[in-house]
């Protein structure tokens, strides 16, 4: 085991197991393949909530429901959160689940394309951001990220590493990822260089930028 595994299984060590109802989602989703926030990036994801204490949560990805339904029990009562998820199959199991835990007056599952789902959100809507779909799409999700961030959002994009494959330069990569490849490179780029945003790139888990909108 390498240094990194090391330090990795240190701090999961550390980490809190869900409980119930959600702990099985959690546990399900992992078992069918079905990609949920590694258990690192959500510590972080937590406290970054507790810090923010947003009132209006967009998230893009919502996979099984999870992250929503995690994220919601540190927030406020009154906080809201939109998650949007392309795939129908997912998003039936993210409203049953939501059901299961009484979450349906706290979380939206919209169905859809974020593209173009993004385009048809007001302005300065949301003050907590977390992206977590197509890692090839960020760069294109961007702009419409930024105009319906309030100044003062904080925005969390995950997996933003590739598992390391970001590291290593265009032509090493497998010919089938090098457009993903180069797409994150560039959204990197961008948040890390647009006037109109700071950012910090953690290497927590498959990596997570935060960004927050001036």
């Amino acid at each position: 085991m390498g240094d990194m595994e090391r330090i990795s299984s240190f701090v999961n060590s550390f980490i809190k197991d869900d409980e119930g109802s959600l702990e099985e989602i959690y546990n399900e989703a992992v078992v069918r393949g079905v990609p949920v926030i590694r258990k690192a990036s959500r510590e972080l994801l937590k406290t970054q909530l507790l810090i923010k204490k947003p009132k209006n949560i967009l998230e893009i990805g919502t996979a099984v429901g999870y992250s929503s339904l995690f994220m919601s029990q540190y927030t406020d009562e009154e906080c809201r959160i939109t998650t949007i998820e392309l795939d129908e199959q997912r998003v039936a199991t993210a409203r049953d689940n939501i059901k299961l835990l009484g979450k349906e007056n706290v979380i939206e599952v919209i169905k859809g394309d974020a593209l173009f789902v993004l385009k048809e959100l007001p302005d300065a809507s949301y003050d907590f951001l977390f992206v977590d779909a197509a890692k090839g799409q960020y760069i294109n999700y961007y702009e419409d990220v930024l105009r319906i961030a309030k100044p003062g959002a904080v925005i969390i994009s995950d997996n933003i590493l590739q598992d390391g494959e970001i590291l290593e330069s265009h032509y090493t990569v497998e010919k089938r990822n090098r457009t993903i490849h180069d797409r994150m490179r560039e959204y990197l780029y961008n948040i890390t260089h647009d006037d109109r945003v700071e950012s910090a790139i953690l290497s927590v888990a498959d990596g997570m930028a935060v960004t927050v909108k001036k």
